[in-house]
């Protein structure tokens, strides 16, 4: 009889269930894509359904359900926390204790109840950072790394190092709340008025139009940095242990401003700001991964955790740090602690071999639901959409690129959803990177989030290291490194240009994907992991000449990635979408005789601005 794990990631952030079949992963998903409410971190009830679904088991049939951290432990930080401020932070205190009295110190008894049923074997409880370290090292290609897991905070670690061989991890070093690199990070995403925990990427994404002007004033004031990666807060500056807010009074009055409210106009302040904390948290991380390389002795190394997400600092892991290769998690945040756990409790817990494989055993981290054609073709009759079918996928890619040859954008969906916060082309907006406007108008248009938002590329990966300075053997499937556009494709600019100015100037021979410091977040394609989206790369460069596109999230601003072709279909009529590519049915805008009826300006209120 096959053995059946079921991971959970749930009541925290971006909540995700996983199950594995004697090692193997069956599906991985998160919840927010059933719900549609973004970073969904309530029970992962439809993510469960799903899962035990794509199995054909009841929950009755599940050998193991482990759970991503220690509620017990965490509950410990959160009780010595408030009792080390009292008695500030009572409004905090007052907030929380009643939620986790009532559920999250009873964690057994509600995946008990949630599930309908009890496993034949006890609940497993990994600490959070085991099962970061877990869902970095046990899917990669490597034998043996070192293991790097940073985010805000697990129970009570907020760094660690650990050592992976084989089918087992061993944790080794770790740094403590409340000091905190992914804190750090937040505190100041905070502080420039983006939303913690969803607007760290947008804070990333800001840093390029600044100057790291304050770097040195973090560096003196907020964080004692040692050189072997090890840091120190000053918490007095902050008020994420005790109080409602990230930053404090003291903070306010370094920097001279109070936080900026949201919705508000960015200016140049804040995009130096994000800059200098950018700088700050690249000198952490490289100075830690030195320190992980010099203890551990490996050659490779593994990454997870929320901050693992800064594709910025990944890059100058590659290109300026001491392993040879290196390998992110693609769900690095919360949800990928439910793949952690559950590949923790088959390899570490019942001492199961582990296969290693050239590439990694993520089957390129598609692992949510697909949609049979039959399905698809029922419902664009019943909602009375038009479409031209393409049951031959090379008639369907020769189409698909002739539209975006002409600049028209195309929501993509194939196969099945991607796991993680990225659309990886399987439901993903694509469009020509050769387009000067195309950035501003997938930004306005399409997206309906900030003008300075980058777009990342997708390039054929034998052609990648012709565009981008990456080594011609480094790959990059999973969107989480950026790569700076190569001297040979960049334009000259006018260098005295500041601030949002800089997003005016064409930098690149495909300046739609090439941000305002020549920089690019880079996916490789290739015929593995994405054997439709590479003919079809293919076949645009028969007619462009250039093997990149644009890749960006199939969804609005706010909006979880669409799951099904319903949200697929919602999204298209509510945006100005030209094209919609359905597996293989194509729908175009201006052959609709009677658009389907979306309010637009309901549409887009049903999603809270993120």
């Amino acid at each position: 009889m096959p053995t059946h794990i079921l991971g959970i990631s749930a009541f925290y952030h971006d909540s995700a269930a996983c199950l594995l079949r004697d090692g193997e992963i069956v599906a991985a998903v998160q919840e927010e894509r059933f719900t549609r409410k973004k970073h969904d971190a309530g029970f992962p009830k439809l993510a469960v359904e799903h899962c035990l679904s794509k199995a054909g088991i009841r929950a009755d049939e599940l050998d193991y359900v482990g759970f991503y951290d220690k509620p017990l432990l965490k509950f410990d930080r959160l009780i010595e926390s408030y009792l080390s401020y009292a008695p500030k932070g009572f409004a905090s205190f007052r907030k929380a204790i009643p939620i986790w009295l009532r559920d999250k110190l009873h964690i057994p008894r509600v995946l008990t109840k949630n599930l309908g049923c009890k496993p034949r074997k006890p609940f497993v409880f990994t600490e959070h950072h085991e099962s970061h370290a877990a869902s970095a090292f046990f899917p990669s290609p490597f034998e043996d790394a070192a293991i790097l897991t940073m985010d805000g905070v697990g129970e009570w670690a907020t760094t660690s190092i650990a050592v992976g061989e084989g089918n087992r991890i061993r944790m080794c070093r770790e740094i403590r709340f409340p000091h905190s690199l992914g804190l750090l990070y937040s505190a100041f995403t905070y502080y420039c008025g983006f939303r913690v925990n969803s607007g760290e990427y947008k804070l990333m994404g800001l840093a390029p139009y600044g100057e790291p002007k304050y770097k040195d004033k973090i560096l003196e004031h907020l964080i004692d940095l040692r050189e072997d990666g090890s840091y120190r807060l000053d918490m007095s500056y902050f008020d994420y242990v005790a109080g409602l807010r990230m930053t404090g009074k003291k903070f306010h009055q370094l920097f001279g401003r109070d936080p900026r409210a949201a919705e508000t106009e960015l200016d140049q302040f804040h995009m130096d700001m994000a800059a200098s904390v950018q700088k700050v948290t690249e000198e952490v991380v490289l100075k830690t991964v030195k320190f992980a390389k010099e203890s551990t002795g490996k050659s490779r190394l593994c990454l997870a955790g929320g901050v693992a997400l800064n594709c910025v600092g990944n890059g100058r892991i590659l290109r300026e740090g001491p392993f040879d290769q290196i390998w992110i998690q693609p769900a690095a945040g919360d949800a990928g602690g439910a793949l952690g756990t559950a590949q923790f409790i088959w390899h570490q817990l019942l001492n199961k071999p582990r296969q290693v494989q050239d590439i990694d055993s993520q089957s390129a981290s598609l692992l949510g639901p697909s949609f049979a054609r039959d399905e698809i073709h029922a419902q664009l009759q019943a909602d009375g959409v038009q479409f031209e079918e393409y049951p031959n996928e090379d008639d369907l890619v020769e189409r698909v690129a002739e539209l975006i040859a002409t600049e028209n954008v195309i929501g993509w969906f194939h196969g099945r959803m991607e796991f993680g916060p990225r659309a990886l082309g399987s439901r993903s907006i694509i469009g020509d990177a050769r387009s000067p406007k195309m950035q501003s108008v997938m930004n306005l248009k399409i997206k309906f989030r900030e003008s300075f938002r980058p777009f990342a590329p997708i390039v054929l990966r034998e052609r990648a290291s012709e565009y981008f300075d990456i080594r011609e053997d480094q790959e990059s499937p999973y969107m989480l490194i950026v790569a700076p556009v190569l001297e040979s494709k960049r334009k000259q600019v006018d260098e005295g240009k500041f601030g949002i100015e800089k997003l005016k100037q064409l930098r690149s021979v495909v300046p739609a994907i090439t941000h305002v410091d020549y920089s690019a977040r880079l996916q490789t394609i290739d015929d593995n992991r994405s054997p439709r989206l590479a003919k079809l790369l293919r076949k645009f460069e028969e007619k462009s000449g250039t093997p990149v596109l644009i890749n960006t999230s199939f969804n609005i601003r706010g909006e979880p990635i669409v799951c099904t072709p319903s949200d697929a279909l919602r999204c298209f009529f509510g945006t100005e979408m030209d094209v919609l590519v359905l597996e293989d049915f194509v729908i175009t805008r201006s052959s609709q005789v009677n658009m389907p009826e979306v309010d637009r300006k309901e549409y887009l209120s049903s999603f809270a601005l993120d």
